[in-house]
């Protein structure tokens, strides 16, 4: 697509600049360290990686996000689709995050200041700089009404179980025990930007 279109744009075509949004999603694999940042290993035989390889190499820019949230995208209406079971729930450590009006000034960012900063053929992750642990989620939610007598929800129930079972005294987890926690700083302080919604 950008050699078609170079090709047939050819007095333009200089001053384009592509920019493709990808995911986080291509760090989830195993890793040296407990901290994955842009120059980390991600997974190369992955399609979207593949195509923002590609791209990169044509001078283009790839923003890879965290899970994308705000508007009618809340975390919290993701619970009864990923912690359905308590073995789900056991399973669930990191969450990575970033709000949609974050990533909007993430973009006009990286076109505002592409030559400065050298955004062509360049990689970057993009999170609100939180590592939320899910159990804390899960227990931060625990009430699903606004009921006095109400039972919190399964999930919340679980994680103490859970809590008791792999004797976690308190929440949320520590790093480590999280797993994989993104480190996005280098986007923020390369494009002189702080997030503008960063917790949930």
């Amino acid at each position: 697509l950008v050699w078609s279109y170079n090709f047939t744009h050819q007095r333009v075509a200089p001053n384009v600049r592509y920019l493709q949004l990808g995911s986080t999603g291509i760090f989830q694999i195993e890793q040296k360290t407990t901290w994955v940042d842009r120059h980390s290993d991600y997974n190369k035989e992955n399609a979207r990686a593949i195509a923002e390889d590609e791209l990169m190499s044509m001078g283009g820019c790839v923003l890879n996000l965290a899970g994308l949230w705000g508007g009618e995208r809340q975390p919290k209406s993701w619970v009864g689709r990923v912690a359905t079971t308590k073995d789900q729930v056991r399973s669930k450590k990191s969450l990575h995050l970033v709000h949609g009006e974050d990533v909007a000034r993430a973009i006009l960012a990286i076109f505002d200041k592409w030559e400065k900063n050298k955004a062509s053929g360049t990689r970057w992750m993009l999170t609100d700089g939180q590592v939320y642990c899910w159990w804390s989620l899960f227990v931060g939610w625990a009430r699903e009404g606004k009921h006095v007598d109400e039972e919190p929800s399964k999930q919340s129930q679980w994680v103490y179980e859970l809590m008791e079972e792999e004797g976690v005294k308190a929440l949320p987890r520590d790093m480590e025990t999280l797993g994989r926690c993104y480190d996005s700083r280098d986007f923020w302080k390369t494009f002189g930007l702080t997030p503008l919604r960063s917790r949930i």
